[in-house]
């Protein structure tokens, strides 16, 4: 009996992985309509000309692979100096890890969901290497929106910079037709999810209570009228000066070095309504000596590597002080005292014995030599290898320490010696020291491990209003603000001036 052969059938694509059984039910049985108006969307986008995109897109995808894009943001980010932007650099890519953590390890192996088919895509606009990994949810929308969310919720200004550009990478995976429109959202809110979820582990700085309160009065200066504003010129700070001149034109800027600052200061504070510095901590620390002589209230504007100060009473851009200054917006902070002898002064951030005043000499004697950095390490060294703790009674008894800090209020990093403050009118002093014996490195790192209120064999850190020190040897170096000097000897007391110093400072941050 005759018979006909049948015509082979040629399957498409879809119809291909649905007979390999490459698409799960979850992909598109389960929300039938919600799954026919992705792929449309996914076809619109692949079906319409975008100007320009094909130029641009493409080649931003790729750069996202394994967040080489975002590491590139944020080092740029980071090279401007500000700490805010500094802060908002790290907050992105610790939420881009907590995104791209999530996506690989849950969300792909949750939902196995196939990448689109790409009949409809042009080929110029694919990518070279096709993703391997399933569809759902997208890892580069995850790490783009948990980057630019995390950089905004520290800093709008660089999160309006990084959002384009974040969008402009979760757009370029439909646009190449390697996801789903669902896949990228999901993954989008993934990633803002995460930085959210970091901030709650760790607070951006707008959520933590405001520093230096309570509010005092100071005198409004429009224009700047009445401000002597000393500036140490060896800090190198062009910018912020030339920042001053413009937005408090009738300001008084005195340029001066080293050796001069503390005339200057003298002879500013004769004719001055508030007397400002711009400078480093050491600067700032003089100043507050003068100004608080004088009784002036103090405009401290950033000037220095550090600026430990100013940062921490909310002064981060010289348009926060000018702001403040033209208002008559200030605070009372307090102000550490020490005495020993014919020895004396104040410090606003830190006072320490033992190591760090040893360092702080090593560094300034090879700083010339090998470079600040590098000075940095050679000194530390130095000091480490020698095995000679200070011998002092501290609480009425004797003690042998190889560090022994105070700070001005109470520090919220954790170990030894911590690195920012959220109260400025606390009226504490952070006390923290570190135990002598053998290997002060390994007793330094057990301590800078340990938290900053608990106690051990090599680190013992309290709160207190005042700290007696007795035994010192004449000559004892100490280190306060950065600056070094040396003690009399015999008993060295360390204590407090509360609310004792007026700054003006933003009254909103």
């Amino acid at each position: 009996m005759p018979y006909e052969t049948a015509r082979p059938r040629v399957l498409g694509p879809r119809e291909l992985l649905r007979a390999l059984g490459s698409e799960p039910p979850a992909a598109g049985r389960g929300f039938p309509r919600l799954t026919g108006l992705d792929r449309r969307a996914f076809e619109t986008v692949a079906s319409r000309n975008w100007p320009g995109a094909q130029q641009v897109l493409p080649g931003l995808s790729r750069a996202a692979n394994h967040s080489a894009l975002w590491l590139g943001v944020a080092a740029g980010i980071a090279a401007t100096g500000s700490p805010r932007a500094r802060r908002a650099a790290v907050r992105g890519l610790s939420s881009l890890a907590l995104a791209s953590a999530t996506v690989n390890t849950l969300g792909k192996r949750a939902v196995r969901r196939p990448r689109p088919v790409r009949d409809g895509v042009p080929l110029v606009r694919q990518l070279n290497r096709q993703p391997v990994t399933t569809s759902f949810p997208s890892g580069h929308a995850a790490s783009a929106a948990a980057f630019a969310t995390g950089v905004a919720l520290e800093s709008k200004r660089w999160g309006a910079v990084v959002a384009p550009i974040a969008a402009s990478v979760a757009f370029s995976r439909v646009y190449t037709g390697v996801h789903f429109p669902s896949d990228v959202l999901a993954g989008a809110a993934l990633g803002a999810g995460a930085a959210f979820a970091v901030r709650g582990l760790v607070p951006t700085r707008d959520m933590l209570p405001p520093p230096g309160r309570p509010l005092v009065d100071a005198p409004p200066l429009p224009g700047g009228q009445g401000l002597v504003m000393v500036v140490n010129s060896g800090a190198g700070t062009p910018d912020a000066v030339r920042g001053l001149a413009d937005a408090l034109p009738l300001a008084e800027i005195v340029e001066c070095e080293g050796a001069e600052l503390e005339t200057e200061l003298e002879k500013a504070a004769g004719r001055a309504q508030a007397l400002g510095v711009c400078g480093g901590d050491g600067s700032v620390n003089a100043a507050a000596a003068v100004a608080l002589r004088h009784g002036l209230p103090l405009a401290v504007l950033p000037g220095g590597t550090l600026n430990h100060f100013a940062y921490d009473l909310g002064i981060e851009h010289p348009r926060d002080l000018f702001q403040s200054v033209r208002d008559g917006d200030a605070v009372a902070v307090d102000v550490g005292r020490f005495r020993s002898g014919r020895t004396e002064g104040i410090f606003l951030n830190t006072f320490s014995l033992g190591v760090y005043p040893e360092l702080v000499r090593e560094r300034e004697r090879w700083s010339k030599r090998v470079g600040g950095r590098l000075a940095d390490v050679v000194g530390a060294v130095h000091v480490l290898r020698r095995d000679h703790p200070l011998d002092a009674r501290l609480d009425g008894k004797q003690r042998a320490l190889w560090l022994l800090f105070a700070g001005n209020c109470t520090y919220a990093r954790m170990g030894p010696v911590a690195a920012r403050r959220i109260d400025l009118a606390d009226g504490l002093l952070d006390v923290r020291a570190v135990h002598g014996g053998r290997l002060p490195s390994l007793r330094l790192l057990g301590a800078a491990l340990a938290g900053p209120l608990t106690r051990s064999p090599f680190h013992a850190a309290v709160r207190s209003t005042r700290l007696v020190v007795e035994g010192l040897a004449p000559g004892t170096p100490l280190a306060f603000d950065g600056e070094i000097t040396t003690t009399s000897g015999g008993e060295l007391v360390v204590d407090k001036r509360h609310e004792a110093l007026t700054v003006y400072r933003p009254s909103a941050l």
